[in-house]
């Protein structure tokens, strides 16, 4: 079961509060347009997928318009599209609605449900092309030249640490993605076999341990120099595993010769 925690109680509560099978609604609540709300976004998107993982249907939704800039950039990281749903009660769609929203904006919750709140993710660097700048003086667009590298630096820190990225997080997370695409590409070459049960596992108990991406990526980094398990099973795990991380971890499938 995902369990989340509750940023009302301190506690873990199931991140689903209608049942298995079910609609769980989700409202993001992200009005500015710098990387904190681009933050929060990605996780909405990153806790609908692992819902939709563990079979639960869930519903991404947006209380006022995302500002262009910032839709953009949500677009750009493969956030899946939110629904805007003015004036919706805040227990429509099941027993009660999930709230992620930055650690400013979730203290008027009204809801039933659990509230996620997401810390501040700030540029620490120079932005790309353009000299040094205050963070709060980064525009978005400037931080998009790897969508995917940028949406692994931030999926690389725990959602309640602060993430200060510069350029040196970037690099690091392209550098990343890159060896992993190249990978998934010649593991594909290989006969298929299941994703390890040992290692679904610990997919599950990463993902479903309040979104504990860092952990569900070491999982991946384990599985990748892991001599025991076969290619086929490496390439299907990879895959397995992008439902969540959204990478395009296959996109470069047929390069290799």
């Amino acid at each position: 079961m995902l369990r989340i925690l509750d940023a009302r109680t301190g506690a873990p509560v199931p991140a689903a509060p209608a049942r298995r099978g079910g609609l769980t609604r989700i409202e993001a609540r992200a009005p500015g347009t710098g990387l904190t709300s681009l933050r929060v976004l990605l996780t909405a998107d990153l806790l609908a997928r692992a819902l939709e993982l563990n079979g639960t249907q869930a519903w991404p939704t947006l209380a006022t318009a995302l500002p262009g800039e910032l839709r953009a950039a949500a677009d750009a990281l493969a956030v899946r599209p939110f629904e805007e749903t003015r004036g919706l009660a805040p227990g429509a769609g099941g027993p009660g609605a999930v709230l992620v929203a930055g650690e400013d904006e979730g203290a008027a919750w009204p809801g039933d449900g659990p509230l996620v709140l997401v810390a501040p993710a700030v540029w620490a660097g120079r932005t790309p092309g353009a000299g040094a700048a205050a963070p709060e003086e980064t525009p978005l667009s400037a931080l998009l030249a790897d969508p995917a590298a940028l949406r692994l630096a931030l999926l690389r820190v725990p959602r309640r640490e602060t993430a200060r990225l510069d350029e040196t997080a970037i690099d690091a997370a392209a550098e990343r993605l890159a060896g992993w695409r190249g990978a998934v590409a010649g593991w594909a070459r290989s006969p298929s076999r299941p994703v390890p049960e040992a290692v679904r596992a610990r997919l599950a108990r990463a993902w479903e341990d309040d979104l504990d991406m860092p952990g569900f990526l070491d999982v991946l980094g384990d599985v990748e120099t892991d001599p025991e398990v076969p290619d086929g099973a490496r390439f299907e795990t990879f895959a397995y595993a992008d439902r969540l991380l959204a990478l395009d971890l296959a996109r470069d499938l047929g390069a290799l010769a």
